[in-house]
């Protein structure tokens, strides 16, 4: 099983013409991600050869979807278009939309957040690695080579940090690995992953990965409290970052106790969730506690 990202699914590439576009779709298809077709306006009618796989193009994501069933987008627009796309995905009745693009300004992702809400699309993203469940499909830029299909799930923040996590567990593996994004405003939070996790008969156990700046993990904390029944484990990024600093992600922001990472542990580790001090820490408690232990 797995959350958001099977098999079966269908996936198309807005900007899979550019050049990250053209990177990216390649890796998804090596990965076996279903690529049934790719979106640029000014290429409608062409195909792409991908190794084993002639991709055709279409002129908008309504017409990829009626003429082949899809039911994700992956997004790898500029800053300057993204929002169009997210509407233009949107309208057309997507039900995952995965925004790969960064420096998005806020204004336009309060914007499109909202506006996919209303129409019934979930975003993931944006400033995100995407998802990927191991062994059958992959929407986005995370490497696919570096675990397996097992019984964790892992929702972060940050990119960097799913695919350390990734490859410190690869000998146990994940259901789906999701990037949310560090972004100030995301599609697809923490709690949403949480909840679906929960709800997956195959993921056994889910890894939280956070950093400091805003609430994000104290809202988790208190999802887990009241939601969750599966074991969690977490690892927080910044713990040595200096007070007042905008570090990495654009939502890190820390004023006094507010948005540290030690107030982010202490709001998990009450809730009974074991917080790693290191990555390759947080990698051995999992699997202390898939083990069997406390």
């Amino acid at each position: 099983m797995a959350i958001y990202l099977t098999k079966e699914s269908r996936v198309l590439v807005q900007g899979m013409t550019g050049a990250e576009g053209m990177k990216h779709t390649r890796r998804m298809i090596a990965a076996g991600t279903n690529v049934v077709g790719g979106v640029n306006p000014r290429k409608a009618g062409r195909t792409v050869d991908f190794a084993d796989r002639a991709v055709p193009v279409f002129g908008s994501v309504a017409d990829g979807m009626a003429r082949t069933g899809a039911d994700v987008t992956v997004l790898f627009v500029p800053p300057a278009f993204a929002q169009a796309a997210v509407v233009e995905a949107a309208d057309a009745g997507i039900p995952l939309a995965v925004v790969i693009t960064e420096g998005i300004p806020v204004h336009d992702s309060v914007a499109f957040h909202a506006y996919a809400r209303r129409r019934g699309t979930r975003v993931i993203g944006p400033n995100c690695p995407g998802l990927i469940t191991p062994g059958a499909s992959n929407a986005g830029i995370i490497p696919a080579d570096i675990t397996k299909p097992g019984p964790i799930g892992l929702v972060s923040k940050s990119g960097t940090l799913t695919y350390q996590l990734m490859y410190e567990l690869r000998d146990t593996g994940f259901s789906t690995c999701v990037g949310i994004g560090g972004d100030p405003v995301v599609g697809t939070s923490h709690i949403d992953c949480l909840a679906a996790f929960q709800d997956d008969p195959e993921t056994d156990l889910v890894v939280l990965i956070g950093e400091i700046g805003g609430d994000a993990e104290e809202r988790a904390a208190a999802y887990i409290r009241d939601h969750v029944t599966k074991p969690v484990v977490a690892y927080i990024a910044g713990f040595t970052a200096p007070e007042g600093r905008t570090m990495g992600h654009a939502g890190a922001i820390v004023s006094g106790s507010s948005g540290t990472a030690q107030a982010k542990k202490e709001a998990l580790e009450a809730v009974g969730v074991r917080v790693g001090s290191t990555p390759t820490e947080t990698a051995r408690l999992v699997t202390e506690r898939l083990a069997g232990g406390e």
